[in-house]
């Protein structure tokens, strides 16, 4: 058995059910799993591995339920910066058709690095595009490389241009093989035990980019096995004409008409979502992810998220792909979800501490998950501490908390997934990352200059 000790952190926030936020606070942990949770005195005094964070603010890890990390070799590509969802997608389609599996691979790794830094220490990937000899498996053996709690969504495109969907027929795939190789992923990897580090989910693309039959196979599929759905809705205006024309409904009755509707799916973005549509989704318990920088990004909009807690619509954040957003913070994306709300709805829309919900427990319930997004004893030890001696965070002493989401987004100094040391004073320990990142950028620079 092992041990790890926190104590006297200036600020410990445990998210639990009476939200306690601790001064002096710390956690004991053994074996992966926080065993006891209060002020340091009353804890244990020793422990195979001790922090004492006396100048750090000590959270829950951060949820990231949105991304699609290959995209991190095609940022702020010159003939995408300005253009909105559809045209963005055309610009990029032709470029990520040359990828390979090393490219997913050194991908996942680079783009896990910078949410990892960020605060988050669980994220969900929607890789959806498969070209050459591209595998969900690249990024599977990535993140369990990097040490990430990690739920890897089988993306999926099976409506090309000549069937009168988006994407090129060069990059989507045979229905058939898609739901033979989701059967393949889901019986090889997926665990469904609590603390699992690693699940596999259904996540064909978008309904411009998939069949009706598809997204109802899939969904099938995925509830014969238990794992769970996602994909993208609502993204913006061109969406909701496009859903009108194409199946002569709103995007919330075309979710409810395959099947995509329940507590064991949640979609990307809904900006469009009307008040029937929320609706609906909080009475089937449908999640959703909220990508604030990414809506603004495409110009896709403002996500009516204030009126979607107030329906009890269960809500987590994404920070999407890295070429629509083009960052992977998600503390970055909570201080983004909250401003929104506040240009929306007034000064009082979202508060600091709605917003962090959303990044931790927010997230876990969309994922699924009861083992992750508090500091409480029986759940896994997944946190995170920022380092509060910096001059971002000078004149905040009267509310530690707010300030991670008012003041202006900084890494991690530690973080802790499953009761292991990912980073250690603000040092990635489990990858070499400059190394990764070099080799990222040849590969970003090969990929690029072969298309354009």
């Amino acid at each position: 058995m092992t041990t790890l000790l926190i104590r006297n952190a200036k600020m410990l926030v445990t998210m639990g059910t009476e939200r306690r936020e601790i001064r002096g606070g710390g956690l004991f942990v053994r074996d992966g799993v926080i065993e006891q949770v209060g002020e340091t005195a009353v804890l244990p005094l020793t422990a195979d591995k001790i922090l004492d964070l006396n100048h750090h603010i000590v959270l829950p890890g951060l949820v990231n339920t949105h991304h699609h990390l290959y995209q991190g070799l095609t940022r702020v590509i010159p003939a995408a910066q300005n253009a909105a969802l559809f045209g963005w997608l055309q610009t990029l389609y032709p470029i990520w058709a040359g990828m390979n599996a090393e490219a997913i691979y050194i991908s996942t790794l680079t783009g896990l690095a910078e949410l990892l830094l960020s605060g988050c220490t669980t994220a969900s990937d929607h890789l959806y595009i498969y070209p050459n000899d591209c595998r969900l498996d690249d990024e599977i053996e990535a993140a369990q490389e990097i040490g990430m709690r990690f739920h890897a969504m089988r993306g999926s495109m099976s409506l090309g241009e000549s069937k009168g969907g988006l994407p090129p027929d060069s990059v989507v795939e045979e229905e058939a093989a898609i739901l033979k190789d989701s059967r393949r992923l889901i019986e090889t990897y997926h665990n469904p035990d609590r603390f699992a580090m690693l699940r596999v989910g259904l996540a064909p693309c978008s309904p411009f980019s998939i069949t009706q039959d598809l997204m109802r196979e899939s969904a099938k599929l995925a509830r014969s096995y238990g794992v769970r759905l996602h994909t993208h809705l609502a993204e913006n205006p061109e969406d909701i004409i496009f859903s009108r024309e194409k199946f002569g409904m709103r995007p919330g009755e075309y979710a409810e008409d395959v099947g995509w509707v329940g507590a064991d799916v949640w979609h990307a973005h809904c900006v469009e979502l009307n008040a029937a549509e929320m609706n609906l989704f909080a009475r089937t318990g449908t999640g959703v992810c909220h990508c604030p920088n990414s809506n603004m990004r495409t110009a896709a909009g403002i996500a009516p998220i204030r009126q979607m807690l107030d329906a009890g619509v269960p809500v987590g954040l994404g920070t999407d792909g890295a070429a629509a957003n083009d960052a992977g913070h998600l503390l970055a994306e909570a201080r983004q979800a909250l401003l929104l709300q506040r240009v929306l709805g007034g000064s009082g829309a979202l508060e600091a501490r709605e917003a962090l919900e959303m990044a931790t427990l927010g997230g876990a319930r969309v994922l699924g998950r009861d083992d992750i997004g508090s500091l409480t004893p029986g759940m896994a030890a997944d946190f995170v501490a920022f380092d509060l001696n910096q001059i971002g965070f000078i004149g905040t002493h009267t509310d530690l908390v707010a300030a991670l989401i008012f003041c202006h987004p900084v890494n991690v100094a530690y973080s802790v997934i499953n009761g292991r040391i990912v980073i250690d004073n603000g040092h990635l320990t489990t990858i070499d990352l400059p190394l990764i990142m070099e080799r990222h950028n040849a590969i970003s620079k090969a990929l690029i200059n072969k298309t354009l």
